[in-house]
């Protein structure tokens, strides 16, 4: 196995989010990498369709305002600097996988809730990440019960 030089950690801001970044970061001072935060917030117009005649932009604006403070907080607590903290609108799956390639991690970190039944057929973000990543993909597991 190859040292890892560049950790890219996929969160979703839940307080399992910790967790992920912790274990990101154990792995990041046995290999010397430095580290990468990214959380995706899908627009509401996904979420909700196209169709509905809604103006939605103040509640993005608001989403996307305690996001960026969430992310902040954490990246604080890790010592990632504003450059290497990405906020970003989109997919998750797709973005985190674009900002990989772009800032050239070469390791991608994200939760997984472990989910069954009818919300694994739906997919998952983790799932998402790993099919079609270009570099190695570690989902930490993480449990509301944990």
């Amino acid at each position: 196995m190859s040292d890892y030089k560049h950790i890219l950690i996929g969160i979703d801001l839940s307080p399992e989010s910790h967790k992920v970044a912790d274990r990101a970061k154990a792995i990041a001072d046995a290999f010397g990498a430095k580290m990468s935060l990214i959380h995706v917030i899908e627009p509401l117009s996904f979420a909700y369709g196209g169709d509905l005649p809604l103006d939605f932009s103040s509640i993005q604006d608001e989403i996307q305002h305690q996001a960026r403070k969430q992310l902040s907080n954490l990246a604080s607590n890790l010592a990632i600097p504003n450059e290497r903290q990405y906020l970003v609108l989109g997919r998750p799956e797709r973005e985190i996988r674009s900002t990989a390639e772009t800032i050239e991690a070469d390791l991608i970190m994200v939760g997984s809730h472990g989910r069954h039944g009818f919300a694994l057929l739906l997919g998952s973000t983790s799932n998402g990440v790993l099919h079609g990543a270009r570099c190695d993909v570690l989902a930490v597991h993480v449990d509301q019960e944990d």
